[in-house]
């Protein structure tokens, strides 16, 4: 089969920085079987192409962006057929994907992989805000042969729209992040918290600190590490030292996914704070390293409470450090919970996804080849 990957990056060339891990881990397990050409439309400002994973990898660049990815997909295309497109996140790449598909008559594929169905006017975020943006999806979604989905709440959020999609979670893979059990944690010392995201108003940071503040102020003893890139310029270390967290709360930047390990598996409690999530895959990681999730109502938090993690309501910092104090407090509690994170994330690791992903394509195609018979 030849498969034709739309992305909008997380391709990097160096294979460490500026990349997506689930991204790289279902384009490894395809590539293993299938012949996978990835276009990425905004990688590197420049065009340019490279190997990875065993797939070429095709950077569109700056500039007409759009037009050049349609047209390059149509070239290779005529170098030797694709048997279908499919695009990670809907958006742009969605558009692209379902436009070159119907053009070349071959099915198309879109996986809802971010904000694409979101709209959250107070900070700016989600493929739903604009007029623009709403009439894409309206376009994209219902003349996709296929639409995925990460997590329940997406899933639902589309059959509002009228779409009926498949859920495939963008699973962890285990032989570069192997399952670890659950370990009790020594009575007395700190509970160790961290949390994984890039600096920005959609993991809303700002409630994750005041959450801290609370725990602070009721007397519960616990580290904090925050682990990603900073986008918002000292914006949340600088509200982290007014609310009197800098002796409690280290900024430990972008860390490569080697790096990254240590950190997860030193921690009690994976804390998330999003204002949206399709995944997210860091909860998914920090349950296959033996740790459970407290965190806002969206995503997996969402589809995986009460019994593998504990959610709460967005943008409650309150309830936030009610249940961060609660867990901690109730070891037997943590314990239970990350024991059932583990089972499902590794139930639904990368293999899963690559296997349900591989499963749809030959449904398709098999639709396909009927329809020309």
């Amino acid at each position: 089969m030849r498969i034709a990957l739309v992305v909008p990056g997380g391709v990097d060339r160096s294979g460490e920085y500026r990349i997506i891990p689930a991204l790289l881990s279902l384009i490894g397990r395809l590539a293993a079987h299938h012949d996978v050409q990835v276009f990425a439309l905004h990688q590197e400002r420049s065009a340019g192409e490279w190997d990875l994973a065993g797939a070429r990898i095709r950077n569109i660049g700056d500039g007409s962006t759009l037009l050049r990815a349609a047209c390059m997909i149509r070239s290779v295309h005529r170098s030797k057929p694709f048997d279908l497109v499919h695009s990670i996140w809907s958006g742009s790449g969605g558009l692209i994907a379902v436009a070159s598909a119907r053009f070349l008559g071959i099915p198309s594929l879109v996986h809802i992989g971010g904000g694409e169905l979101a709209a959250i006017p107070d900070i700016g975020y989600g493929g739903r805000l604009t007029w623009a943006g709403r009439v894409r999806e309206a376009v994209v979604l219902p003349r996709a042969n296929a639409v995925t989905a990460a997590s329940a709440p997406v899933i639902e959020m589309l059959s509002i729209l009228g779409i009926a999609a498949h859920r495939i979670p963008l699973g962890v893979d285990l032989a570069a992040w192997p399952p670890r059990d659950p370990e009790r944690r020594e009575s007395g010392r700190p509970a160790r918290l961290i949390h994984v995201a890039s600096l920005n108003r959609v993991k809303d940071q700002s409630t994750l600190l005041r959450a801290l503040a609370s725990l602070v102020q009721s007397g519960v003893e616990f580290e904090m590490s925050i682990i990603g890139e900073d986008t918002l310029k000292g914006e949340i270390q600088a509200l982290a030292a007014r609310l009197g967290l800098s002796e409690r709360v280290r900024f430990l930047g972008f860390l490569t996914q080697r790096s990254l390990r240590a950190h997860v598996e030193s921690a009690d409690l994976m804390i998330l704070s999003s204002r949206h999530e399709t995944g997210p895959l860091a909860m998914l990681e920090a349950a296959v390293a033996g740790v459970p999730t407290v965190g806002t109502d969206v995503g997996h938090v969402s589809e995986w409470s009460p019994d593998a993690a504990v959610a709460v309501p967005v943008a409650d910092s309150a309830r936030l450090a009610e249940a961060i104090a609660r867990v901690i407090a109730d070891e037997d509690l943590r314990l239970r919970i990350a024991r059932e994170a583990l089972r499902r994330a590794t139930l639904e690791d990368a293999d899963y996804t690559a296997h349900c992903f591989q499963t749809l394509y030959a449904t398709l195609l098999s639709r396909s080849h009927r329809r020309r018979g």
